[in-house]
């Protein structure tokens, strides 16, 4: 299922970068991203990482089979939003998401009270992007019925979507990822991830509102989240020094990504002020931040999905093939992320070439990593 997810997630910026090289209006092609590539993606990180986490068991099925409604749902949306689908069933897909993130805190909630001891601060991340989520997609039918609202209600979801679902999602979850890439711990982790959830999701509620009218609360929103990010980087910088996150292929990206998502910021809080135009904004967080956080995770989390259980040479040699070149790609994708956050189109060919670049190695490995494939013995580099 994760291995499925990670790769539809990879074919979903794929289609969103192709719509948006064919002029698709934004939209859909956002959506196309967002909705049916990196949300069902997230539902299942969150499955994976929750009973870690918190010490409990299995999930139940109908938990680990919560990703595929949801990117059912993730596929109606832009769908609907191009006029392929009837306008009605954008409320039949924000239904079944919210639906979708209520089931999820439950279960959250349940794994955190079952725990033995004190759970990791990083499981309650996860309940307050999912909270971010059933808001925002709960205003979608509110706004559908109400078009005099539509603007505000809009923004509301775009901004609390972004920062508040994805931005908390993953400001929880690279704390812990980035030192697994690394092979090293980062003591100081938990501690952050305590401290910080409160800050983080006020800021991301202060941008969100910002955007949808109280203009003067988006500065210290930003500024709240700019605050979190930058003592995960003072804890990097400490902790492993700039050169040894540098030679890693899935750190890099995910270090990159972080730095794009601080980077975006302003950006945000200069959209929640009405000085910038939508687009641009978004395209940047797309691609200056969703796609190193996407490949960089996956080359660190495929191979453990592919080889569960304890480490093997087989997980070892795919690891070694997807993170192979991850410093160029996120080089690639800053730039073009930079590129389109100042309304700059070539930045599509950064894009694209940075994710055509990590779907070759992804067939690539996957192909190398069948049984009896001609050097799945063989010692990588």
């Amino acid at each position: 299922m994760l291995v499925y997810l990670g790769c539809c997630a990879v074919l979903a910026f794929a289609a969103a970068l192709v719509a948006a090289l064919a002029t698709v209006p934004p939209a859909p092609t956002f959506h196309l991203a967002f909705a049916a590539g990196a949300l069902p993606l997230v539902f299942g990180a969150i499955i994976h990482f929750v009973p870690v986490l918190t010490r409990s068991g299995k999930p139940p099925r109908a938990i680990r089979l919560l990703p595929l409604p949801v990117q059912l749902a993730g596929a109606v949306t832009p769908l609907a939003l191009a006029g392929v689908l009837p306008y009605w069933s954008l409320h039949a897909a924000a239904s079944a998401v919210a639906l979708a993130a209520l089931l999820m805190i439950a279960w959250i909630s349940r794994c955190l009270r079952a725990t033995l001891g004190a759970p990791h601060p990083g499981a309650r991340w996860y309940g307050a992007a999912l909270l971010c989520l059933f808001f925002a997609v709960s205003l979608v039918p509110l706004w559908l019925a109400l078009p005099e609202l539509r603007a505000p209600l809009r923004l509301f979801h775009l901004h609390l979507n972004t920062l508040g679902f994805i931005g908390l999602a993953a400001l929880g979850t690279l704390p812990v990822l980035l030192p697994t890439a690394l092979g090293r711990p980062d003591a100081d982790a938990a501690n952050r991830l305590r401290r910080d959830l409160v800050p983080a999701s006020a800021g991301a509620l202060l941008v969100a509102a910002g955007a949808a009218g109280a203009f003067w609360l988006a500065l210290p929103g930003a500024a709240l989240l700019l605050w979190v990010v930058g003592r995960d980087f003072a804890a990097w910088r400490r902790t492993f020094g700039w050169r040894t996150i540098g030679r890693d292929g899935a750190a890099l990206p995910l270090a990159g990504a972080t730095f794009g998502f601080a980077l975006l910021l302003p950006f945000g809080a200069v959209h929640g002020l009405g000085w910038l135009p939508a687009r641009p904004a978004i395209a940047g967080f797309a691609v200056l931040f969703l796609l190193p956080l996407v490949t960089g995770a996956l080359s660190q989390l495929l191979p453990v999905w592919r080889h569960p259980g304890p480490d093997s040479p087989r997980r070892r040699a795919l690891r070694a093939r997807l993170v192979r070149g991850g410093g160029w790609r996120a080089a690639l994708f800053f730039a073009g992320g930079l590129l389109l956050a100042l309304d700059v189109q070539s930045g599509l060919v950064g894009a694209g070439a940075g994710l055509a670049w990590f779907a070759v190695d992804l067939l690539r490995a996957f192909r190398l990593d069948r049984p009896g494939a001609s050097d799945d013995n063989r010692a990588l580099p």
